[in-house]
């Protein structure tokens, strides 16, 4: 019970962030107010094993070059003196921090001789990471909906953005090595991009780091459920079950925040 209250905390943001970083009343929503810098966040607590912190991208911001970074730091926000205007490279450079930006590519990381392993297919249940087992339907970042899209749903479905793209989600988390370390790894729309980083100190707590850097506006923490799915999400398939289609969820007698949840995939 501890673990799994420990891991609802670590699904919002942390009260210390940027200076030009809006929190909503939730926490959970991260929106860039001005600038293009200063958009430094942190989970609100450190991040469990194998536990992922996944965020969508919900606004973009023309005019500017580069996307979302994220990443691991082993300093407590509240510990920072100032928050650093950029991840890249004013928190990497305090140490202890491995961020990387988000773009259409990115590489994995080979140690010597070790060959790369395939990647699981995108239409899997669940994606692996070592150990780690995460039910893949939530991490894959889709459109929203249309008029006509009911009809489509194998395609919708189906359907993942590129990375940098409105409704993409990007999460990180770490995964637990034999010798006492950890590898960081960086998820896209349900595809693990294997370890970012090596060698991740798993003595100390670790904190994601989203950076709502340049073209990306705002973000917002989308929870993941292990194992048994939630209240929440089984009342969600429920009303789901019981509709035509996702857009008629707009006629029913509920709350906005309900059917805002219900039509959300």
């Amino acid at each position: 019970a501890a673990m799994a209250a420990r891991c609802r905390l670590a699904a919002r943001f942390h009260h210390i962030h940027g200076a030009n970083i809006r929190l909503d009343a939730s926490h959970t929503q991260a929106t860039r107010v001005e600038s293009f810098a200063n958009g430094l966040c942190f989970s609100q607590e450190p991040l469990a094993p194998g536990k992922i912190f996944l965020v969508e991208i919900e606004e973009k911001e023309l005019g500017w070059c580069g996307h979302l970074r994220v990443g691991l730091t082993a300093h407590d926000p509240q510990s920072l003196e100032v928050v650093p205007e950029y991840s890249l490279p004013d928190l990497v450079n305090l140490g202890d921090t491995w961020v990387f930006a988000i773009t259409r590519n990115h590489n994995r990381v080979v140690v010597e001789g070790e060959e790369v392993q395939a990647r699981g297919r995108p239409w899997e249940p669940f994606l692996l990471i070592e150990r780690v087992r995460i039910p893949r339907d939530t991490l894959v970042g889709r459109s929203r909906p249309g008029r006509y899209s009911h009809l489509l749903d194998d395609l919708y479905k189906t359907n993942v953005l590129p990375a940098t793209a409105r409704r993409s989600r990007i999460g990180v988390l770490y995964a637990p090595q034999p010798d006492g370390t950890a590898d960081m790894h960086i998820v896209i729309n349900g595809e693990d991009m294997g370890p970012s980083a090596r060698g991740l100190p798993t003595a100390r707590p670790l904190y994601a780091v989203i950076d709502v850097f340049a073209s990306t506006k705002s973000v917002r923490v989308i929870p993941v459920d292990y194992g048994f799915p939630s209240l929440q999400t089984l009342c969600r398939l429920v009303i789901q079950k019981h509709v035509v289609h996702r857009l008629a969820i707009d006629g029913l007698d509920l709350p906005p925040l309900l059917k805002s949840f219900c039509q959300h995939e």
